[in-house]
Parts: C-alpha cells; structure tokens; sequence
C-alpha cells in the first residue's frame, strides 16, 4: 500500500469519528445549574432526533403574553432506556419542567425532567 492511500484512510477515520464529539457541547457550557427553573405550559413540538430530543412549551407570563421556550433533554436512546418513549409527551400536552436556563438568556432550558397534568413524572435523569 502506498503512504499517499494509508494518509487518505487515516484522514477519513479522523472526520468520520472526530466530528461528532466537536458539534457536542457541555451541559456547564450553555445551562446554569446554579438557576434552576419551573416552567407550566403547553407543549407545542416535540422534535425527537438525535443528539437531543427538543420541545417547546408555550408559558403564560403574569401580564398575559405568552413565551415559547425551548426544552433540550437527552438523546433519543437515553431517553427510551429511561421509560420517555417517543408517545410520552404530545403538543397540547399540559406540563411542568423542572430545568436550568440558558446562560445566554435565551428563552431555552435544559428540560430533562417533565411532569404531565395526571402527575406522572418523565424523565429527571442527572446531567450530563
């Protein structure tokens, strides 16, 4: 085998693993855990995709308006080994988030533990 083909499998093996773990981020790097937050309302959407499975959840504010938030959990296979299938959770839903805001102030959280208007409890796994 020739170095210049070696050189080339070596660089395909290289992106194909190392670029997934540069895209992840850290849980202290976007959310504060020193601010935990409850957040009521009614989930909107739910995208149930790898590396996180998001939703959103429209909040009433004291002077009426509404805020969307977006909720980022685990990934989708986390999630599943924890009881919160793809079904557990539907827009319309009436819910409570127990979670960590953003850093950057954003309207987003990280939402991994989820209360449903019967009282059942989903998700709640540590962080990452």
């Amino acid at each position: 085998m020739s170095n210049r083909f070696l050189v080339s499998i070596a660089s395909v093996v290289f992106l194909a693993t190392g670029l997934p773990a540069l895209a992840h981020h850290a849980f202290s790097n976007e959310f504060d855990e020193s601010k935990p937050i409850t957040l009521e309302g009614v989930v909107t959407r739910i995208d149930w995709e790898n590396p996180h499975v998001h939703y959103y959840v429209d909040v009433a504010q004291p002077d009426g308006t509404v805020v969307s938030w977006a909720c980022e959990t685990g990934g989708p296979n986390r999630l599943a080994k924890r009881g919160w299938m793809r079904d557990s959770l539907k827009p319309g839903d009436k819910v409570i988030v127990h979670g960590f805001p953003a850093k950057d102030a954003s309207h987003s959280a990280d939402g991994r533990k989820v209360t449903l208007a019967n009282g059942q409890t989903i998700g709640g796994e540590p962080n990452p």
